[in-house]
């Protein structure tokens, strides 16, 4: 598998598309006014504690309140039975260091946590913890205990003494001693210099802020099978130059400025896919599709096969549909980057070794996201449960907002219904009022229905009533808005 990092900057924002094979796989966006806060620290207040919540709101200078929860301040290896209620370890207007483990997402504020850590390309320090431990990613024994031994070396190494516990990250795999004392020795500076931050900053200031969205995908996404790096502005090129030399020598050489007059995102269709990943249905090569629906709650996913027939047999083509979907959906819950519950309706199987594929299928091609999922197999329905950890808002989150008309609904009330309505409103008003005359102001196609299909009813309505109704049309009145105003 051969990929590629496609970074386009404007100063407004900063995009990043990661590509495999040719595909677009992730699309990462990061608005210069709402930039992503994930892995800030912050010198909070706490604002209010919700004992029956066991959580509280604290103020970290954002336009909404955090959240966090009483596990998330007990100290870490504390037993369940010993751990304190939320009153016991906050109170109101209580200064507390946190960090951001979740960002802001609709009407939620951000997750905190008080459990810190910092990040490097090849580890991950946490100051307040003796835990060491190399990542779960990281499958061969003998790799793990040459990682370990690297760790336990560059502590031994280092010119300072070393408090807290190391995580060794997937991208250390292979890598060696030097690079993991380097690495354990930036972190270490790191941190002296957010402890001096802590003592001194503000309440409600941010301590330590992360990288950049453009320097984190080199920390974070840079594997042996990314080809190339190719970014198309020149400053910053020379920053992410510099950045690898300081921490990924190995990478440099691969890092490219794109002067291209085509546009970097049309490399790949990479505009053509993020448009597509805003639409609710997905076309699969067979000729099937996938319709995905992401709500409050959770996101669900139909398979159909749309117009594939296969050659064989009815199970032949679920089956293959269904192996296609597989693949298909592990990759727009990447690029569409969705979270949290997750349920699948595949076409029902009757074959126990086909739903049985088709679950390998989706665990395997899931094995390359790099956001946390898990998927719990098939439920009695056939449906096929996962959850995926939401870090961040999703694709349409970041690029779009609520219909202002249907008010995310994604459906509106016919003209028929809303001349219904008005019907009752006016028999409501005139027990009420007693008016003159009605005018009814309401959008074109209601006051074409109401003089057309609906003139007889208005006629009768005038007799009962004994009123006149007049109609006048609001261009700029939405489907499902009317006024009635009494003359």
């Amino acid at each position: 598998m051969s990929g590629e990092v496609l970074i386009n900057l404007t100063p407004m924002e900063t995009r990043v598309a990661l590509v495999e094979n040719g595909v677009l796989q992730e699309a990462l966006i990061e608005r210069s006014r709402r930039r992503g806060i994930v892995g800030n620290i912050y010198k909070g207040k706490v604002v209010r504690v919700l004992p029956g919540m066991q959580a509280a709101f604290v103020d970290i200078g954002l336009e909404r309140a955090a959240f966090i929860h009483a596990h998330e301040v007990t100290p870490s290896g504390t037993p369940s039975d010993e751990q304190s209620t939320i009153g016991q370890l906050l109170h109101e207007g209580q200064a507390l260091v946190v960090q951001v483990t979740k960002d802001p997402i609709g009407s939620k504020g951000a997750r905190l946590t008080t459990h810190l850590s910092v990040p490097s390309r090849y580890l991950v320090y946490m100051p307040d913890s003796p835990h060491h431990g190399v990542s779960q990613r990281i499958e061969d024994e003998r790799e793990r205990e040459r990682l370990k031994v690297a760790l336990e070396t560059g502590i031994a190494q280092q010119s300072i003494e070393v408090s807290g516990g190391f995580i060794v990250r997937t991208a250390a795999e292979g890598v060696s001693e030097e690079e993991i004392a380097s690495d354990m020795y930036f972190l270490l500076r790191l941190w002296r210099k957010v402890s001096q931050r802590k003592e001194t900053a503000a309440p409600s200031s941010v301590i330590y802020d992360d990288l950049p969205l453009f320097m984190r995908t080199l920390r974070d996404v840079m594997r042996d099978d990314i080809e190339k790096v190719r970014i198309d502005s020149r400053e910053n090129f020379t920053r992410l130059v510099e950045f690898a030399e300081e921490f990924m020598p190995d990478a440099v050489e691969r890092i490219e400025y794109y002067p291209g007059e085509r546009p970097i995102f049309d490399l790949y269709s990479v505009e053509d896919e993020i448009q597509k990943a805003l639409g609710r249905k997905v076309q699969l090569k067979s000729g099937g599709y996938l319709v995905i629906d992401p709500t409050e709650a959770m996101t669900t996913i139909d398979v159909n096969t749309g117009g594939y027939v296969g050659h064989r047999n009815l199970e032949e083509t679920i089956f293959k549909t269904n192996l296609e979907a597989a693949t298909a959906i592990a990759r727009q819950l990447r690029l569409r980057n969705l979270g949290g519950i997750i349920i699948i309706d595949f076409i029902d199987m009757e074959d126990v070794e086909h739903q049985r594929q088709v679950l390998r299928v989706l665990e395997k091609a899931l094995e390359k996201d790099h956001a946390k999922t898990k998927c719990t197999g098939v439920t009695e329905l056939g449906l096929v449960q996962l959850t995926r950890k939401r870090t961040r808002e999703s694709l349409e989150q970041t690029l779009c907002e609520a219909c202002p008309t249907c008010a995310g609904r994604g459906t509106l009330k016919t003209p028929e219904t809303i001349c219904y309505e008005i019907f009752r409103e006016i028999l409501r008003e005139e027990r009420a009022y007693s008016a003159e005359t009605y005018m009814v102001l309401a959008s074109q196609p209601v006051v074409d229905r109401l003089l057309d299909e609906e003139s007889a009813s208005v006629a009768d309505l005038e007799i009962f009533i004994n009123k006149t109704i007049r109609f006048q049309v609001e261009q700029h009145y939405s489907q499902e808005q009317y006024d009635i105003v009494l003359m």
